[in-house]
């Protein structure tokens, strides 16, 4: 059968717009193909090809190309010589790398599947496919997202279901025609504070991954539809926390005293920070604080204010608030904050009870914290806050 098909579309030579041999146990790629330059689609899924076959690299014209459910271990070579290729189909492999130059002459490419297959890693040169709109590898192994990823600045469409993701690159907030993205079912901590200035994101879904609070602005992103059920997001259950206010280090002293000065114009230091590049590096990395809007370096409080998802968002059933992630620089600060931002804290498991801390706080050592989904109970744990970068990621939260 599938050499009768192959006959026929021989006959018609380049005249010979599509060929489709689907499903025809195929487990050679027919170098004959090299005799239809006129090719547009070619269509080979559900076949047992283990490699491309030279002779493609002559298909010049060739704008669609399905070899899913083939046998495939890369993304081949060959494919640098299809310039004209917009759709590139490849799911269903075995592909656990790109070829050496695969992505050279793919700028025209629009749509690529690597759906089901054991891509552990996305080579930097994907960044070569500037046409890219619609990017899709569901169920493989990626353990990270290469921020030569993020300046596909075509990109509308990017799906990485069920991976091993553990965190997304800041950069991510160069896909500005962003409008749907797909992240379930991966091991994702926490989403960059970039993520905020996606204002083209229409649809996000995050379903069953480990965020427990999102960047500050989260709440103003113009999604139609956003899902993240089954991840232990911080529940607004206030308890009693003990506070330990911690000694700031030098650097982080100075650096709090040179960041401000330079954001009120100190002329001396701000000709004398140009000489000195690594202070500039450092002081680089500060951040404001959400109540006095002054800036500080690696020493903060992690708080969590609770918002109503917004009204106009298709939602997960069981979201009635939206955890917000906010900085605070100091105590003093703290201490000034509205009625609905609370500290974190982090849970410590030592079968202790906390009954002690239960009740009417005193003045300067306890306070009320937030539970996540999941969490022990506060009876059965101590609390610690968490104060600077060194402090390993916090689990609750509290307020006075």
């Amino acid at each position: 059968m599938a050499e009768r098909l192959l006959v026929r579309a021989l006959k018609g030579g380049k005249n010979t717009k599509i060929v489709t041999l689907n499903g025809k146990k195929i487990t050679k790629m027919p170098s004959t193909l090299e005799k239809l330059p006129g090719l547009k689609t070619l269509d080979l899924q559900n076949n047992r090809i283990p490699k491309v076959c030279p002779e493609i690299s002559t298909l010049t014209q060739l704008t669609s190309l399905n070899l899913g459910n083939n046998l495939l271990e890369e993304v081949p070579e060959e494919m640098k010589y299809l310039t004209s290729l917009k759709k590139l189909h490849l799911f269903g492999n075995r592909i656990h790398r790109f070829a050496s130059g695969a992505c050279d002459g793919l700028q025209n490419l629009i749509l690529l599947s690597l759906n089901n297959n054991q891509l552990t890693w996305i080579p930097p040169e994907v960044s070569r496919l500037k046409s890219l709109t619609y990017l899709s590898i569901n169920h493989n192994w990626l353990a990270s997202i290469p921020r030569e990823l993020c300046f596909l600045k075509n990109l509308s469409e990017l799906q990485l279901n069920y991976n091993q993701l553990i965190c997304i690159p800041e950069e991510i907030k160069f896909l500005k025609n962003l409008q749907k993205l797909f992240l379930v079912r991966n091991n994702i901590e926490v989403l960059p504070e970039g993520f905020c200035d996606l204002i083209n994101l229409r649809s996000l879904d995050i379903a069953g991954n480990v965020i427990q609070i999102f960047p500050s602005g989260f709440q103003n992103l113009k999604l139609r539809e956003f899902y993240c059920e089954e991840n232990p997001l911080l529940m607004k259950q206030p308890v009693h926390a003990v506070k330990q206010e911690g000694v700031w280090r030098l650097q982080e002293i100075t650096s709090r005293f040179i960041m401000n000065q330079l954001a009120e114009k100190n002329l001396f230091l701000m000709q004398a920070v140009e000489w000195y590049p690594q202070v500039r590096n450092i002081i680089s990395q500060g951040r404001k604080c959400a109540i006095c809007g002054k800036s500080f370096l690696a020493v903060w409080l992690e708080c969590v204010e609770f918002v109503p998802p917004s009204k106009n968002w298709k939602i997960s059933r069981n979201l009635q608030l939206v955890p917000l992630r906010i900085l605070i620089c100091s105590y003093k600060c703290f201490n000034q904050r509205g009625p609905n931002i609370f500290g974190i804290a982090q849970v410590e498991s030592r079968r202790k009870s906390l009954s002690s801390l239960v009740g009417k706080p005193a003045a300067g050592t306890l306070g009320t914290f937030c539970r996540p989904q999941g969490s022990r109970s506060h009876e059965d744990s101590d609390l610690q806050f968490g104060r600077d970068l060194e402090t390993p990621r916090p689990a609750i939260a509290y307020q006075d």
